[in-house]
Formats: C-alpha cells, structure tokens, sequence
C-alpha cells in the first residue's frame, strides 16, 4: 500500500465539485460502454437481427478506446441507473453541505419517474439501450432486475431523508415487480430472474442485490414475506460462496470468473440485509467475503484490480466500488480508510482527467480517455460522497 500522502477532506471536497459540475452541466446525459445498439447502424437492416453481429459490436464498440459514437450517430442519453446513483449522491452530498440545491434532487426524482416502464400493475426500470448478451437480446427500456433494485433503493434514500411519499409509493411498487414477477424458487435454490423474466439461473450479485432490497421494503412496510423471500435468496447465494471467500460472478459455466465490483456488491448486498433484517445469520459470510476482498484486489500502490488474479484493465467503476465497499466495512478491519485513501489517491493521478471527470480504463500500454456517464461519473460521484459523509474520521 502506498504510504505516501494521501488525499483530505478538501481535495475531496473539490474533487466531488467539479465532477457534480461536470454532470450537471451535462443534464446527466452521455455515451455508456454498452450503448452501441443505440446506433442506427446497428439497429437497422438485416445485419441488426444477427446475435453475432449485436455481440461484436456491443464488445468492439465497448473496447475502442477512441470515441466514435457521434460518427455512429449515437446520441448522448440519460440513463435510469445512473439517474439512481446521481439522486443517491446528491442526496448525501446535500447532507454533508456539499452541494445545496434540493431543485435538482426534485429534477432527479422526476426524470426518474418519467423512465418507468409500466408492466401491467408495476413499475420498472431498464437500460437506455438495447443490450446483447451471449445468449439473450434485450429491448432498449426492457426493466431488468438490477436497473429496477437501484432505481427504488436511490427512491427510498429519498423517502428516508427528504419524506417524499411519492418515492416510497415508486420503490414499493418496483420491489412488488421484483417479488411477484422475477422472485423464484425450486429445489433447494431460490432467486430472481435476471435479465429477463422467466429465466431460473443465478447470478449471485443480483439475487444479493434483490434480497438487501426486499429486506428493506420490508423494514418499511412490515410485510414479512418480502423478508422471507429475501432470506431464502440470500441464504442460498450465501452458501454458493467458495471456501477462499470469493463469489464466482454465476453459476453458468462461462460466468465463472472473480471480479472487484460485483464481489463488493454482494459485500454491501448483505450489510444492508444484516441491517434491515436484524440479523447475524450472514456474518461470517461477510468476514470472509472481505478478507477475500481487501488481500485480492488491490496492488501496493492502490490500484484497484479488476479481476483477483489479474490487474488489467483498471476500470473507474472497480475504483469507486472499491472506496464505496472499504468505507462500509472499514470497522471490520483497521486498513480498510488507509486503503480507499489510497486507492483515491491512485485515482486521482491516473484516471482523474483535470476537466471535471473520471476516464474510463487504464490497460497495461494505454488508457481509454472515454467519460462514461452511468459507469464512470455516476460511481465516482456516489464514492466520493460516501467518504464526504464519513468525513469526522478524515
């Protein structure tokens, strides 16, 4: 770890500033990695109906480090995911006198609100860009399973600190979405269908994700089968833990790889379902969770890594989770501040760009210069005011 000096409350201070500038100046739109379906070139003619040609543009377009989205005719686009960790930031940067403008946590709220996707009785929230994966093609605004768990997590932050009633009546029909259309169990195993309906494979991160949401609806609401759906879930992606301590990203054969953010997903996953649920049944999944997690992840220096067992690409989406889940669990180990100290520090003389924004990736013999609005800025914002709001300790 570095032990030169790493970055105070100003810094920070400044830092998360000029990003929120950069963001809103930008009405918190831009290009995302994925977004190369956005493209007509890609979304008409024959060529567009092939899974391969949708994979190798979405991969090819993701890995360019130079950006020609404006020759693809890609417009810059707000997204709901990202709109929920923006609401989510300001919100805590309001509260640590940050940042003093409740107009633009109300605008939030109300682009959010008007990106719902209405199915059947609920609402949800999806991607604003059709999206590839190996197996499965999913329409552009089609809700999804995590984009829907972090828009109504953000919405009941909201309801939490400003006592906006119509944020708890979103989140609560969201998480009704989530319970009786994607909750599923069968065999000894449960978990929610992700990325779309119907499907029965576990992708441990979302199931974790979806638990620590039910947890706290039901904390809300008093409804115990939200809770007992969560505790099923959770007990068994809990149990999916391998002996070191680490998550494999799923449980297809093709997804077994170790990655940084998803791990401190499931991390904060269960920190919150341990908070809301009254419980201590994950407590020893959680210690060994983040011991796996602080000795794998990071260099010396402070990088992050993006894989255990691997460095590169150092991506600012792994930088940020890294601070987000160091912070919370920064009483479970007496390195963990040093650490996000100076894993910002690293940060901030490598992927901070001077002009008010985060790049996207540095790679071992070059770096992609691109701002991503949902990965990169929305993260890092969020990061950054998660150690504003702990400041006392800096």
């Amino acid at each position: 770890m570095s032990q030169q000096k790493t970055p105070g409350r100003s810094e920070i201070e400044e830092v998360a500033r000029r990003l929120w500038v950069y963001c809103l100046k930008n009405d918190f739109s831009g290009y995302d990695p994925y977004d190369a379906l956005n493209s007509p070139l890609f979304s008409h003619g024959p060529w567009a109906r092939s899974r391969l040609v949708r994979l190798a543009a979405t991969q090819g377009l993701k890995r360019l480090p130079i950006n020609i989205r404006p020759l693809l005719l890609i417009p810059k686009t707000q997204n709901p995911k990202a709109l929920a960790i923006f609401l989510k930031a300001a919100l805590r940067l309001t509260s640590a006198g940050i940042i003093e403008n409740m107009e633009i946590i109300k605008y939030l709220i109300k682009r959010i609100a008007e990106l719902r996707t209405a199915e059947a009785n609920y609402y949800g929230w999806g991607y604003n860009f059709p999206w590839q994966t190996r197996t499965i093609f999913v329409p552009r605004g089609a809700p999804n399973l995590v984009c829907t768990i972090f828009v109504a997590d953000a919405l009941l932050d909201a309801y939490d600190i400003i006592g906006k009633a119509e944020c708890l009546k979103m989140a609560r029909t969201a998480v009704d979405y989530i319970f009786n259309e994607l909750f599923w169990s069968e065999k000894g195993s449960a978990g929610f269908s992700y990325p779309q309906p119907g499907i029965k494979e576990h992708t441990y991160n979302a199931n974790l994700l979806g638990a620590a949401l039910l947890s706290r609806i039901s904390k809300v609401t008093r409804e115990k089968n939200y809770l007992e759906a969560a505790l099923t879930v959770a007990g068994y992606a809990a149990s999916c833990q391998n002996k070191d301590g680490s998550w494999y990203y799923g449980e297809r054969a093709e997804s077994r790889w170790i990655d940084n953010f998803h791990t401190g997903y499931n991390l904060i996953a269960l920190r919150d379902l341990k908070k809301y649920a009254e419980t201590d049944e994950f407590d020893q999944t959680i210690k060994k969770g983040f011991s796996f997690y602080i000795k794998n992840f990071f260099r010396q220096d402070g990088a992050p890594k993006y894989y255990h067992d691997r460095v590169y690409p150092i991506d600012s989406h792994c930088l940020a989770q890294s601070i987000i889940t160091l912070e919370a669990f920064r009483e479970l180990n007496k390195d963990a501040r040093q650490l996000s100290l100076s894993v910002l520090k690293w940060g901030l003389e490598n992927m901070w760009s001077g002009k008010g924004y985060f790049y996207y990736q540095r790679n071992r013999f070059y770096t992609n210069l691109i701002p991503y609005m949902r990965w990169t800025e929305a993260w890092m914002l969020l990061a950054l005011s998660e150690l504003l709001a702990h400041s006392n300790s800096l």
